[in-house]
């Protein structure tokens, strides 16, 4: 079974105090939707990337792309005004009968193993969601107050989110709901069960700048998570 990846880039550097956009930001020397990508090709060197940008952003992948001799091929295709449209179009490059992964390109630390969990999964099960247990204790705010919750019946929810490309594509011609925050959510609207693989506590997504200098020290101190630092 074929395999492809839809890489959602829509980020702007707005809570990253930021000009530029977070995807483009450096971590450790290289942008960061660059350490992305690259970690999708060691999972699978044949595996189908496609790039979500908005399109003013074009002409900066092609200078990133040329500056960091990033030669493997990438279809890039404009985003919208929301995720789900730009998840949208994005799958508008995917054939049929495949599986396909939607990952946020502000999660630069991905490994193989979590890849081969939700990939296999999907292929499996029809769809893969990687998720991990909560630390901190948790309380609903309510109208009339607030109380605590059990915090072991609530997951958090990472990307790569996989699936069969079949049934994802006929998901996203639903139409569009503010319930949608990610694209299990739009799965789960169509009427499938959703099937949870574990996560990784290094899988953070990179949004406030505090979280570039975790990603920056996790690549610096952990070398399972960096596979290139020399020993």
């Amino acid at each position: 079974m074929k395999r492809y990846c839809v890489v959602v880039a829509g980020g702007t550097g707005n809570r990253m105090n930021s000009a530029v956009p977070k995807q483009f930001l450096l971590l450790n020397g290289k942008p960061i939707v660059v350490h992305t990508l690259e970690r999708l090709l060691e999972f699978d060197p044949q595996l189908n990337l496609i790039l979500v940008l908005p399109e003013k952003e074009f002409n900066t992948w092609k200078k990133i792309r040329d500056d960091f001799s990033f030669t493997h091929s990438v279809q890039v295709i404009a985003g919208g005004n929301t995720r789900f449209q730009s998840v949208s179009n994005g799958l508008s490059l995917v054939p049929e009968n495949c599986s396909v992964g939607v990952h946020d390109a502000a999660r630069p630390l991905l490994t193989k193993e979590l890849l081969e969990r939700c990939f296999l999964g999907a292929e499996k099960n029809g769809n893969a969601i990687p998720v991990m247990p909560l630390n901190d204790s948790l309380r609903e705010i309510s109208e009339t107050g607030n109380r605590q919750v059990d915090r072991s019946a609530f997951v958090s929810v990472q990307t790569p989110q996989c699936f069969q490309s079949t049934i994802l594509k006929r998901a996203f011609k639903q139409e569009e709901s503010t319930s949608f925050t990610d694209d299990a959510t739009v799965l789960e609207a169509f009427g499938e069960s959703i099937h949870l693989v574990e996560g990784e506590k290094w899988n953070l997504k990179i949004t406030h700048p505090e979280d570039l200098l975790i990603a920056e020290n996790t690549l610096q101190n952990k070398p399972e998570i960096n596979r290139t630092k020399k020993a």
